[in-house]
């Protein structure tokens, strides 16, 4: 992402997505519905139109105005829960040690921020690895100097303007091609990136149980589980450059067989929801395509690497396969 890409403030961020939702309301921004049995959850459609919840699996919420999905440039760090993924940046510096660490935080990916901070002279207190007030202001000084999304939250984009964000490249397992032709149990032919049983990269620890598809931020990998817990098929996928895929367990509420970007300038093929936020839906879909030429966004060497506003970008195989397999009130566990 290039550094202009890569400087957006809240409120250039809240303008635009302002714009966005007015021409949804207009239905600029379009989705279709690929099944009677599917809730159509995206923008363009008519007042009190229902949306599923994915978070609790409750019953469909009526909703004033759809929101869009989730791709492109947004410019935005959301929030999310620290997590601890422990790996060492490729020049052997240190890094946060986590997908986001904010007010509160402890241990030495905060002391690796503090001395970071202190370097750039925008901290002076005790390097003691405790997120207080004074590094909490130090943060906010310093996302308002680089011109970054400015919340407090030190993330991706903070972390890398730091030099402090981990190698992404030592969490990602690349599984060798399958051979030409090769399909999964499910009779779906395997991409480059795909792999399946004893030859996938096995499961993250605490991601469920039963039938369910598991995304695992750190690695930007996908796997789908069958009922008794096998591996019917694993893959890589292009996650969010914005950290901003929550963790915890979700359920797919609506699928568009085609929708659009936030910014109308994207086909989504094959889009899957499971997570709603304050500005837009998360979910699967295939590779992206450019609106005015239909060329796509990225080749299949980019799997494997943060490049989305917020959705996961699959190999059009693997989309394939996702979309036979997950359909609506699927889990999906984010780890």
């Amino acid at each position: 992402m290039s550094p202009a890409h890569d400087r957006r403030r809240p409120i250039v961020v809240g303008a635009a997505l302002g714009g966005v939702l007015i021409a949804a309301a207009l239905g600029a921004v379009l989705t279709a519905d690929d099944a009677e049995s599917d809730t159509i959850a995206a923008s363009g459609l008519a007042g009190g139109q229902e949306i599923a919840d994915g978070a609790s699996g409750a019953a469909a919420t009526p909703i004033g105005l759809a929101l869009p999905d989730l791709e492109g440039e947004l410019g935005q760090n959301e929030a999310e829960p620290e997590e601890e993924i422990e790996p060492e940046r490729a020049d052997g510096g240190c890094t946060i040690g986590a997908l986001s660490i904010r007010l509160g935080s402890t241990g030495d990916g905060v002391e690796c921020l503090q001395q970071a901070l202190a370097d750039e002279d925008f901290y002076d207190g005790a390097i003691d690895g405790d997120f207080d007030d004074a590094t909490l202001a130090a943060v906010i000084s310093y996302q308002e100097d680089a011109d970054l999304f400015v919340d407090g939250v030190v993330g991706r984009e903070s972390a890398l303007r730091l030099e402090i964000w981990p190698d992404e490249e030592s969490l990602v397992v690349r599984t060798p091609p399958p051979a030409d032709g090769a399909m999964d149990s499910t009779g779906h032919l395997l991409s480059p990136v795909a792999s399946v049983g004893a030859d996938a990269p096995p499961l993250p620890d605490n991601s469920g149980s039963g039938r369910r598809v598991v995304y695992d931020r750190a690695g930007q990998r996908a796997w789908a589980v069958g009922g008794e817990g096998e591996i019917i098929r694993s893959w890589l996928v292009t996650g969010s450059q914005y950290s901003n895929e929550m963790p915890g367990t979700h359920t797919v509420y609506s699928r568009s067989e085609m929708s659009t970007a936030w910014n109308g300038q994207a086909w989504l093929p094959q889009m899957i929801r499971y997570q709603r936020t304050q500005i837009g839906h998360i979910g699967f879909h295939a590779i992206p395509l450019h609106v005015d030429d239909n060329s796509p966004y990225q080749g299949t060497e980019e799997l494997g690497t943060r490049l989305s506003g917020g959705c996961q970008r699959q190999h059009n195989l693997d989309a394939a396969f996702m979309w036979a397999f997950a359909d609506v009130g699927t889990t999906v566990v984010v780890t």
